[in-house]
């Protein structure tokens, strides 16, 4: 692939004023289960080339998995540049970047033997907890390599490897239908299934018993998983350089101003070691580095690629991405700084209120504005500091601004939720709910 990315960089360069060649390629091994038993085990390999380049003041880009049809990829990239925006960037030279560690070989020697062994475990364990539940479980190991090459003497590529299990239970009552889950991913492998099945097991107990909510406010707390589900898309949203360029973003004049309860810290940092979500640079090439996005409720920074950056008179910060098109904007491994409060002490502080595990739906609605709403797909409620069983038909609803101006508490609980973001419990002093 090297040698191809070269050569298509070196006739590009006669046709255009500045090229960019990126080229990925992937190996995934997905294991999955459903309904309890082994439902199929495949090995699939991709590749893909694309080539971006400044012709007449303009971007022209073209993208292929056929990495050898050069001329098919300049010709295409021409075309696209009669009609392509103008180039207000300039591709990065050469530079150094941070040593991220984002690659283990034993990831690639994981037999898919012990990948199969490893589902059934975590659905023999939870049978054996609660016979009735039917699970759907997932094991995967995959390996990425990114190369990316352009006109003004940049030459690099690095490895990525990746693990992830996890398992999906579901027990069906009449019309009651309870879903429980939880998932590992990392640059290692993960042999141990302990802290998954555990997590269920769990949130099964707690779900043993069926408790009442009134409408109205009420304290609540946020998991991790539940902040996942329904509190950090906004946020996410919000210091995307793109969508403060666009003017859509809340927070495009805040910076520097206090809009957060001072008990919030954020920082997006994708030099984290071993992490999926980590890299040395950023799919233009650009160096990786922690960006703080809020220091004690104050919001400091929002993340760029080169041509918002350029757009908005600023440096790039590092944060672009691919998705099969042209580079944009992106998160790449988001921190919630964790507090200095145990979740048994949030817990205990609550006479009546909520523990949100995950909301259903709750980014469908205005998410540039903070706005969310939807069902507790898995909640329980809290009578006098402890859990008192799980709520149904149950809606919260809020703006995540005025949610997260105003915290009781931040959990020392951080966790990995989805490899990409570590979030602790956030406790909050009054949520809109409504139940029937």
């Amino acid at each position: 692939m090297q040698d191809l990315m070269q050569q298509l960089l070196a006739k590009a360069r006669k046709m255009a004023s500045a090229a960019e060649v990126f080229a990925f390629t992937s190996e995934e091994t997905p294991v999955q289960f459903e309904a309890n038993r082994l439902k199929s085990l495949q090995s699939k390999e991709s590749r893909s080339i694309s080539l971006r380049i400044v012709k007449n003041g303009r971007i022209g880009f073209a993208s292929s998995n056929r990495p050898e049809d050069m001329e098919g990829l300049m010709q295409a990239a021409s075309e696209t540049a009669q009609f392509g925006a103008e180039a207000v960037f300039e591709l990065p030279a050469s530079g150094v970047f941070p040593p991220v560690e984002t690659y283990d070989p034993q990831v690639e020697a994981i037999a898919l033997e012990k990948m199969v062994g490893l589902g059934k475990e975590m659905i023999d364990s939870l049978t054996g907890h609660s016979p009735e539940i039917l699970c759907e479980a997932g094991i995967s190991k995959s390996k990425i390599c990114i190369s990316i090459m352009n006109s003004h003497g940049l030459e690099t590529s690095y490895k990525k490897s990746a693990f992830g299990l996890g398992v999906e239970g579901t027990i069906i009552h009449g019309s009651d239908m309870l879903f429980v889950g939880d998932n590992q991913s990392s640059c290692h492998p993960l042999l141990d299934i302990t802290e998954v099945v555990e997590r269920v097991k769990l949130r099964l107990e707690w779900a043993k018993t069926q408790a009442r909510v009134i409408t109205g406010k009420m304290a609540a707390i946020f998991t991790p998983d539940g902040m996942a589900s329904a509190i950090i898309a906004p946020i996410m949203a919000a210091f995307n350089g793109k969508t403060v360029l666009e003017g859509a973003s809340p927070l495009g004049n805040k910076l520097g101003q206090t809009v957060f309860d001072k008990k919030l810290n954020l920082y997006d940092d994708a030099t984290i070691t071993f992490q999926p979500g980590s890299r040395p640079c950023d799919d233009e090439g650009v160096a990786s580095r922690r960006l703080p996005l809020i220091e004690e409720g104050i919001p400091r920074n929002f993340f760029y690629d080169l041509r918002t950056a350029a757009l908005a008179h600023k440096q790039s910060t590092g944060h672009a991405s691919r998705g099969g098109g042209l580079p944009s904007p992106s998160p790449t491994t988001f921190v919630v700084q964790p507090g200095n409060t145990p979740f048994e002490t949030m817990l205990a502080d609550i006479k009546e209120g909520l523990l949100i595990e995950h909301v259903m739906g709750a980014t469908q609605g205005n998410i540039l504005g903070g706005d969310f709403s939807g069902n507790v797909l898995l909640g329980y409620k809290i009578e006098n500091g402890r859990i008192a069983g799980r709520v149904k038909d149950t809606m919260v609803f809020g703006n995540v601004y005025r949610l997260l101006a105003d915290i009781a508490g931040v959990g020392n609980d951080a966790r990995w939720v989805g490899g990409r973001l570590y979030v602790p419990s956030i406790y909050c002093p009054s949520l809109s709910v409504a139940s029937k």
